[in-house]
């Protein structure tokens, strides 16, 4: 019985280490990633320092595969004070299995096309206004047809609101694309630098669309606390611009474009590799943010951005199905 017991105990300490040990493996890559990757080279040091300290207080011992993800991930963000990190577990995720681009290219756009590629909802408001809820950017490829159709749906409307307060940002051929409907012209907006290449790329829109432009109207953008990276940037360069105004609370300010790692075929790891540039200021909204032009609170922001547009449709006399009494009253309303 004593063998038993000391056995047992034997085997519990050899299956704690090899824990440990996975865990420690695990820690050192994703060290290495984030020093031979991500936009700041000295960064990595912060990630190190906290790993080896946190080690030597066994803070990961106990933490089953999800829960090591996710603590993982928050230290990163919080370490580097850089949003766009990510990691989180893979659940049977088999490195071995050889998918085919293509397929893999189809199951992801109909994947997306389940919820209409971002675009929640497209109308028109009272005062012939346009209404674009847009809630995530899928790839151009697919989703392009989308977006030409929701901006023909709009092309008549006095002025239009692109309410991003549920959006999570995307891809980045996709922010190009919308952002191309609002430009009469081919127009660099920013480029991308990314350290480990030594490479900049220049992010330009592009002068036709598939659908209609919306030129010389006013646009107001919808923001949150929820609103990140991709629509970030979209609120960003037309505010920058003066093509849009944007309305509600200031944005959590995630501007570098991000890599994805596979680590010990366990885990997901993304890290920001690209430093965006604006081509007006060489600045962009890292830890900044994007600042509203009138700041109100998110559940807010619909409501006192279709004021503020049926205010200037008096002022400026602009014609729509309503009268200037209508209007009127509907202001009233609208600012109980």
């Amino acid at each position: 019985m004593k063998k038993l017991v000391t056995g047992i105990v034997l085997f519990h300490s050899l299956l704690a280490y090899a824990q440990k040990d996975d865990k420690t493996m695990i820690l050192s890559e994703i060290t290495e990633k984030v020093k031979r990757y991500y936009v700041d080279k000295e960064a990595y040091k912060k990630v190190e320092s906290s790993f080896q300290s946190d080690l030597k207080k066994g803070t990961f011992n106990t933490l089953n595969k999800n829960d090591f993800a996710l603590l993982i991930g928050q230290k990163l963000r919080s370490d580097i004070k850089d949003y766009h990190f990510s990691f989180r577990y893979l659940e049977n995720y088999s490195p071995e299995k050889v998918v085919d681009e293509k397929e893999k290219e189809k199951l992801h756009d109909f994947h997306n096309s389940l919820e209409n590629f971002g675009f929640e909802s497209v109308r028109r408001l009272e005062g012939n206004i346009g209404y674009i809820n847009f809630k995530g950017f899928a790839s151009p490829k697919s989703s392009a047809n989308t977006l030409a159709a929701a901006m023909n749906f709009v092309a008549n409307t006095n002025a239009l609101i692109i309410d991003l307060r549920e959006n999570q940002g995307g891809d980045n051929g996709m922010l190009l694309l919308f952002c191309s409907y609002f430009f009469d012209k081919k127009t660099d907006l920013y480029t991308t630098y990314f350290r480990h290449k030594e490479k900049t790329v220049v992010n330009s829109t592009q002068k036709d669309v598939s659908g209609a432009k919306y030129l010389h109207k006013k646009i107001y953008i919808l923001t949150s606390t929820s609103t990140f990276s991709a629509a970030e940037a979209l609120a960003y360069f037309l505010q920058q611009h003066k093509l849009a105004e944007v309305i509600g609370e200031k944005t959590p300010g995630a501007a570098n474009p991000v890599d994805h790692f596979v680590i010990q075929n366990q885990y997901l790891l993304l890290v920001p590799t690209g430093k965006v540039s604006s081509s007006i200021d060489y600045k962009n909204w890292e830890h900044i943010g994007v600042i509203p032009d009138q700041e109100v609170k998110a559940k807010d922001a619909l409501k006192a951005a279709h004021i503020t547009i049926l205010k200037h449709i008096l002022t400026t006399e602009t014609k729509t199905e309503l009268t200037r009494s209508e209007i009127k009253n509907l202001v009233h309303q609208l600012e109980q």
